[in-house]
């Protein structure tokens, strides 16, 4: 058996807001509103946790590349679909697509696409998460 979850963050580094939804647990197709640091979540289940952390520190880690950079973002969207399977008898994340659209004033595609793709690898939760993670990275100006 396979779960799956996503979760998407609108905001940037300290204004975000989202939601969550699963397709396994407690709070299946039930989205649920988060916002900035998580405070407000009310997830029961390890695969929206995880995909509302994720959704977030990357959105977090993003606006900080830029900000480091020189930029100023206007808004960042990140969805974040993960896949759960049980590896060794407990559930394992294996798998991560986040989906990340953006508005940077003064930023290029190029520059975008390397500085998320900078984020991805700093995101502190990918660097905890033995799974295949992969990106799309859109530049909205």
């Amino acid at each position: 058996m396979i779960r799956k979850a996503s979760a998407v963050w609108n905001g940037n580094l300290k204004d975000g807001k989202g939601t969550v939804t699963t397709e396994s647990g407690v709070l299946a197709q039930t989205p649920y509103s988060f916002r900035s640091r998580f405070e407000t979540g009310t997830g029961t289940n390890p695969e929206e946790l995880i995909a509302a952390a994720h959704a977030g520190c990357f959105t977090m880690a993003l606006s900080a590349q830029l900000t480091g950079a020189g930029l100023t973002p206007e808004t960042i969207a990140t969805s974040a679909a993960l896949t759960l399977e049980m590896v060794e008898k407990s559930w394992t994340v294996t798998k991560i697509h986040l989906d990340v659209t953006a508005r940077v004033p003064g930023a290029s595609a190029e520059v975008f696409a390397k500085t998320a793709a900078d984020a991805k690898a700093n995101c502190p939760i990918s660097r905890l998460l033995k799974a295949e993670i992969t990106m799309k990275a859109t530049l909205n100006n």
